[in-house]
């Protein structure tokens, strides 16, 4: 048996800030059920706790890891500004932070490269976009209100921009992307790394009614190591050096996604997963090709 630790593993970001490597993601988590899952999730040893204003559960978020009775100072909070928000930057994180009931997040990003109009989501800002927002940003941690600064769905062609600009003084910590053996952005994840800028994985079980549940490469992998599909997902993840984020808000599912002490892949079984013939890119409850978002060649 090994003596891995992936539980107490953390990665060290830019800032030298160091990052819980599991963390419960929160997405399409009900506020009706988060609350409940956060606390199980933090009395089973989450110690990174995902959410963002777009998901509409920041209070229920922040009102579970109260009822977990753990300090918050052990607690790494990520939350994400929302579109409409852009030009905004300083209300935004009041009102994060006000939902969450705490002084300071520990990672806050920007959650799409989008500057929409408030009135109108179908319209962008036609005076405004990502890159200014990211210099607003760059004003947060001065203020104490956020630890790190990062992104979240920026590809390539969006990150280039956003550091040629001479207006970016900050590199991103973070850009927190889809990531999974059927989605795995190999050129996007190795361009985060050539800039200092750290992946985090979102989606990392394909999301409701995954297909990689049913792929018969990581059932074979699932049934030879005792595990389930989803611990073996989540270790591919964690042995590929990002951070990983699975959503629950089951108890047993949240605890069993946590055992990963102990146990790691292969470099055999590594490479079947990164192999995985089919591909495909979540959003919402839809499965979509992933040249939609980036381009299959990131």
């Amino acid at each position: 048996m090994s003596d891995l630790q992936w539980t107490k593993k953390t990665f060290t970001l830019n800032t030298g800030d160091k990052i819980p490597a599991i963390g419960l993601g929160t997405w399409q988590s009900k506020p009706s059920e988060v609350r409940e899952a956060v606390k199980n999730a933090i009395l089973a040893g989450y110690r990174h706790i995902d959410t963002a204003f777009g998901y509409e559960n920041e209070k229920e978020v922040g009102e579970g890891i109260r009822d977990s009775g753990v300090p918050r100072e052990q607690i790494w909070i990520t939350t994400k500004l929302h579109n409409a928000w852009h030009h905004r930057v300083h209300e935004a994180i009041d009102a994060s932070l006000k939902n969450l009931g705490v002084d300071y997040v520990d990672l806050y990003l920007i959650h799409w490269p989008s500057s929409t109009d408030p009135n109108d989501s179908k319209k962008h800002l036609p005076d405004w976009d990502y890159v200014k927002t990211w210099q607003e940003m760059q004003k947060l941690p001065a203020t104490g209100k956020v630890r790190n600064i990062g992104v979240s769905n920026f590809g390539i062609t969006h990150l280039e921009r956003l550091l040629s600009d001479p207006g970016t003084k900050i590199v991103p910590a973070v850009n927190q992307i889809e990531l999974h053996p059927n989605n795995p952005s190999p050129k996007l994840v190795a361009y985060n790394t050539s800039k200092g800028i750290h992946s985090t994985g979102y989606s990392c079980l394909g999301s409701t009614n995954s297909p990689l549940y049913k792929d018969p490469t990581i059932l074979q992998i699932a049934e030879k190591k005792g595990k389930t599909p989803q611990q073996v997902l989540l270790m591919w993840g964690l042995q590929h050096g990002w951070s990983v984020i699975p959503k629950s808000v089951n108890k047993e599912r949240i605890e069993a996604n946590f055992a990963l002490d102990g146990w790691e892949l292969s470099p055999g079984e590594l490479s079947q997963l990164d192999n995985l013939k089919d591909r495909f890119k979540v959003c919402g409850d839809s499965w979509l090709p992933v040249k939609v978002f980036f381009g299959d060649d990131e």
